[in-house]
């Protein structure tokens, strides 16, 4: 037996639990089940080939060294003039720094504010990771529901009323994951106008999902708000919009106080990004969109599909999901809690899912399906949960 003494911190560092039931998905199909998997949140569809072409291109011509640790120049001026078509802002280059994914900017954003004696909000349902960190850090963890009356929105007046002299760092996510909430402009307003009176509290804005909405619904930047450009960071990156979550690129808009702070963090983490994916990084953001444009119709497809199915289940609601690619059902009138009916239709139906509790303990009573997979996989997989519920 190990007599290894590893540090008490760990014990509060949780896991994302869709690779669980991935992992079990794998097994099962390993076995020789047919499994469809609505449990994974990433793009279905390969990285469009001039990206790949660019990251290939890049290898072939020597692009094998270190960069600069916040990410080459030229990328950060493209991730500057990308915010500013998008969102109508002028960003300085030298606040954006370009990270290996999306998780180590929540990383590093929750080690420089949380600490014990402060106070961090997040989402709950909400991305696991967040909760996780918080705790990781001793901080107190200061969970607030985003509301299923505002579509999964967040509720302007949930967050603020839960902010204190200890209050350290916000967390945001819209578009959300596992909702696919998304906030209105109306409750934007009154959070920037709400935050900016809290200089103290820092901002974290998870917008990795920014470019995929429906229905005429819009995204709305915490960039646009200038009054809180001092308390903001900024998540973005490539994995959800370009399909590239396996090259691991994505990067964040700090406040100009906390850019060297980020910096020296990247230098002790990471040193720097592999340089051809930056590359491949750069030609997604110049190159043509057009592959984004059909990804996301795709999307919305599959959302008008499964949103319709769900809905007819026996015992299951579903919203409509403005964003992203999940829709977040209520199971409560099947009469299972969220765990059970997660583990019944992935052994019974061969359909994997996430439970709602995966994302929070006001996730009891749903489930995430993701509709990241084909209309004829959804399809099938809503004929066997039907034919699971029927069978009682």
């Amino acid at each position: 037996m190990s007599s290894l003494r590893f540090a008490a911190s760990l014990s509060r560092l949780g896991t994302e639990s869709a690779f669980t039931v991935l992992a079990r998905a794998g097994a099962l199909a390993a076995e020789g089940r047919d499994i469809v998997n609505l449990g994974i949140g990433q793009p279905d569809f390969p990285t469009p080939a001039h990206i790949v072409e660019a990251g290939a291109e890049a290898l072939r011509a020597g692009h094998h060294g270190y960069t600069p640790a916040a990410g080459t120049p030229e990328l950060r001026a493209a991730v500057a003039e990308d915010l500013a078509r998008r969102h109508g802002v002028s960003v300085d280059p030298g606040r954006v720094v370009v990270v290996p994914g999306g998780k180590p900017t929540m990383f590093f954003a929750v080690l420089m504010f949380g600490e014990p004696g402060a106070e961090i909000l997040y989402p709950d349902p909400g991305f696991p990771i967040y909760g996780s960190l918080v705790r990781y850090s001793g901080a107190t963890p200061v969970p607030y529901a985003p509301s299923e009356a505002l579509g999964f929105g967040i509720s302007a007046e949930s967050i603020l009323s839960r902010i204190t002299e200890k209050t350290r760092l916000v967390i945001l996510n819209s578009p959300g994951n596992p909702t696919g909430g998304v906030t209105s402009r109306e409750e934007i307003d009154k959070l920037a106008a709400g935050l900016a009176a809290h200089p103290h509290v820092a901002v974290l804005s998870d917008e990795i999902y920014s470019q995929m909405l429906y229905g005429g619904r819009e995204h709305v930047s915490l960039l646009q708000y200038p009054e809180i450009a001092d308390q903001l960071i900024l998540l973005d990156g490539w994995s959800k919009t370009y399909a590239m979550t396996g090259w691991r690129l994505g990067y964040a808009v700090w406040p100009e106080a906390a850019v060297e702070h980020v910096t020296r963090l990247c230098i002790n983490d990471h040193s720097c990004v592999n340089a051809a994916a930056q590359q491949a990084g750069l030609a997604a953001l110049t190159g043509p969109q057009d592959a984004v444009a059909e990804m996301v119709a795709a999307f919305d497809r599959r959302r008008a599909l499964i949103v319709e199915g769900l809905n007819a289940l026996p015992g299951v609601s579903a919203p409509d999901p403005g964003g992203a690619f999940y829709a977040f059902a209520n199971i409560t009138g099947t009469g299972l809690d969220a765990r059970a009916a997660q583990d019944l239709f992935l052994e019974k139906a061969g359909v994997a899912s996430v439970a709602g509790t995966s994302f929070g303990e006001n996730g009891e009573g749903y489930l995430r399906f993701s509709y990241a997979n084909s209309e004829a996989n959804i399809e099938k997989a809503l004929e066997r949960i039907a034919g699971v519920l029927r069978a009682g």
